[in-house]
């Protein structure tokens, strides 16, 4: 018996033996499985392929996430912001600006003259004319009645030709006023502001010009238009130095601060529309922009929806300026409809990318800034720039912004993620194997 025993104790010892490695081996693949596992989420990004690919980074932020209604539109002028400037007499028009010129209240805009403004001044001196010698006559009468009246003697022929003198009096005195309101009318509708306006007796006032006295009226060769409303000269509707009609439209400002912005909605969100309580402007998000700009804007629904195309024209009234908000620049309308309540962590919006029917985003390693982890995003609301992320972040993490897709792109092939991989300073991605 102790024999046999003894050829069974080496065999133990073998079979023992192997166990023990096959542990061993079994425990090494476990731990290679759990390390090459660990690296497909993971992409290297040093920073010569971050400056190839332009991959730029954002903070995730503690923000109160709102459920918002995204519709895209546009600004345009509001009607009262546009001006038109127009001649009331046919003449030859010099241009004292330029087009795109900034201009305020008061500024010369252009000078023009006209054969009309002669003879409007020819009629003015003849009712000057005509007025003056009927009062002399009248004043002269006047003292010889009241002469006659002292030595208590009447004269009934004086005294009709009195009445006649008076009353012709009243009709040189009504077309000398004629025209001077006519000529007062002119010069203010194109003397700019109504503060700076002339009245009739300023056109009898005496003024120098070589070295004689002479009405104001007579002193006016040219006529001055100038800027009633503040604003930027849009165009120069004729030719510098051409002659035009009475009411010919000459040039135009608009006023780009007094903008509105014009969108349509859907009829089917017309509830929800007319219970917003708040409403605000955002610029598309291109060109590196600030994600958080924006625009508060009163909301006010149009009053004629469109029954074929279903939608309702919506107009907001920007409270704020920014350099985007420009005639014919778009932009969205955010109406809220929900709200997280309170403080959440989220990230930007343009930060998610889809693969296939799962929304990831990419995380900076916090162990190691070269290399970038990718997410399976678990998202919550989205207000249409940012969005709140449930888990697998934390206050302190930055997610990829621009770049995303490429790295979407790096670490999926046909909807499968690879198995890790890097990037060559080229921008070539190389699967790890």
């Amino acid at each position: 018996m102790k024999p046999s025993i003894h050829r069974w104790i080496p065999l133990a010892a073998m079979i023992v033996a192997s166990a023990s490695c096959d542990s061993g081996k079994k425990a090494d693949e476990a731990a290679a499985k759990e390390e090459s596992e660990a690296a497909t989420n993971r992409i290297e990004i040093p920073a010569t392929v971050r400056s190839n690919l332009g991959i730029t980074f954002a903070k995730v932020e503690r923000r109160q996430v709102a459920d918002t209604l995204r519709v895209p539109g546009s600004f345009e002028l509001k009607p009262l912001a546009k001006h038109e400037y127009r001649l009331l007499l046919p003449g030859h028009v010099r241009f004292e600006i330029d087009q795109f010129a900034k201009v305020k209240p008061g500024m010369l805009l252009y000078r023009f003259q006209s054969p009309k403004w002669l003879e409007l001044q020819s009629r003015i001196d003849q009712a000057v004319a005509g007025y003056e010698q009927v009062k002399l006559k009248h004043e002269a009468l006047d003292v010889r009645l009241e002469a006659l009246a002292k030595a208590d003697f009447k004269r009934a022929d004086l005294e009709t030709e009195a009445s006649v003198l008076h009353a012709e009096l009243s009709g040189h005195k009504a077309e000398l006023d004629a025209a001077l309101t006519t000529a007062t009318n002119i010069i203010n509708a194109h003397g700019g502001p109504k503060e700076n306006a002339v009245n009739p007796d300023d056109l009898l006032a005496p003024v120098q010009i070589d070295g004689r006295s002479v009405p104001r009226y007579r002193s006016i060769g040219w006529i001055d238009a100038k800027a009633i409303e503040p604003g930027i000269v849009e165009s120069l509707a004729i030719t510098d130095g051409s002659f035009v009609d009475e009411t010919t439209l000459v040039l135009t400002t608009i006023d780009p601060t007094q903008v509105r912005f014009r969108a349509l909605g859907l009829q089917s969100d017309l509830a929800k529309f007319g219970r917003a309580p708040a409403a605000r402007i955002v610029p598309h998000q291109s060109g590196g922009g600030n994600l958080n700009d924006s625009v508060p804007a009163d909301l006010t629904l149009g009053l004629d929806a469109d029954p074929g195309q279903r939608t309702i024209p919506l107009y907001a009234n920007p409270l704020e300026q920014r350099p985007w908000s420009r005639p014919g620049v778009s932009a969205f309308l955010e109406v809220v409809t929900a709200s997280t309540g309170g403080p959440v962590l989220a990230i930007p919006r343009s930060a998610v990318v889809i693969d296939g029917i799962t929304h990831v985003f990419f995380k900076r390693d916090p162990m190691n800034p070269n290399k970038a982890i990718r997410v399976e995003a678990d998202l919550g609301l989205d207000d249409g720039r940012w969005v709140e992320v449930k888990s697998d972040l934390g206050p302190n993490d930055e997610v990829v912004l621009q770049g995303a897709y490429e790295l979407k792109l790096a670490s999926a092939q046909s909807g499968t993620s690879q198995k890790g991989g890097h990037f060559h300073a080229d921008g070539a991605y190389h699967e790890k194997h």
